[in-house]
């Protein structure tokens, strides 16, 4: 596939309006944690990643692994955007015995594994480019990550291996917003010097902006070593009450928010 950054764009803003409206019609949460990764997902969903309801079933197809499991609203948007599951589904988001749930789960069209636990995405994706590798088959592995999972051990297990067998095949999206839980994610458990962690672990690391669609798929260009992004995003980006602010880590926005982060969205205040 071929990396469409126009399509990328309108996808992202499409994606974003959507989240907004599902979050807030399902009194849902994680509203803040889904608008930080939209662009990464409309991005990858745009041509950097060789995925579609198309191929899906191949087993030559790049896998996406949305470890960032809570931010559900945006997967689904951009799911919903790209034709893998209906209008109908998403309208239901949040509802008793809906398919679309509030964390990503398997069994629902285009997802690969449920990852409400944070921190499972990176270990499966790792086996995944380890067994496309030792089969000789074609087809890239995206994990993308939250930086609060990044506190775990499973993280930088998995980014030991994945460095040993010389996993050339998967690449790491971290969405870098330094925000989690309670409070920023250096007061949390310090990550800092990040990118010389995953240096420092044999990764090829690049970091850009990752509400710049250009610059994701400039860094998610081949690598002899397997690929850590960090996505440097804004919390809520694009609804100016919602951006760096850990509230809307748990808060849903009623009717007249609701009305607010459309206009915003709508005129492009991004």
């Amino acid at each position: 596939m071929v990396f469409n950054r126009d399509l990328a764009e309108a996808n992202a803003k499409k994606a974003r309006e959507l989240v907004v409206r599902m979050v807030s019609a399902a009194q849902a949460s994680h509203v803040g944690s889904s608008l930080s990764v939209v662009d990464i997902l409309a991005a990858l969903y745009s041509g950097i990643a060789n995925i579609s309801p198309q191929n899906f079933k191949s087993d030559q197809r790049d896998i996406v692994i949305m470890s960032k499991g809570h931010a559900a609203a945006a997967y689904y948007s951009i799911l919903h955007i790209t034709s893998f599951i209906s209008a109908d589904d998403v309208d239901k988001y949040g509802q008793n015995g809906a398919l679309l749930g509030g964390h990503v789960t398997s069994g629902i069209p285009g997802v690969e594994l449920s990852t409400g636990s944070l921190g499972h995405g990176l270990p499966y994706g790792v086996g995944i480019a380890l067994a496309r590798k030792n089969d000789i088959k074609q087809g890239r592995v995206f994990v993308i990550m939250s930086d609060g999972e990044c506190d775990e051990g499973t993280t930088w297990e998995s980014a030991l291996l994945a460095n040993h067998h010389r996993l050339d095949n998967l690449v790491v999206i971290v969405d870098r917003n330094r925000l989690q839980s309670l409070t920023d994610t250096e007061l949390t458990l310090k990550l800092e010097p990040f990118a010389a962690k995953w240096e420092a672990f044999g990764w090829t690391v690049r970091e850009i902006n990752g509400h710049d669609v250009g610059q994701l798929n400039n860094a998610c260009e081949a690598s002899t070593s397997p690929i850590c992004v960090i996505a440097n995003t804004t919390k809520g980006k694009g609804v100016s009450f919602m951006e760096n602010s850990v509230l809307w880590h748990y808060r849903s926005p009623n009717n007249e928010e609701l009305v607010e982060a459309l206009n915003q969205i709508n005129v492009g205040e991004r």
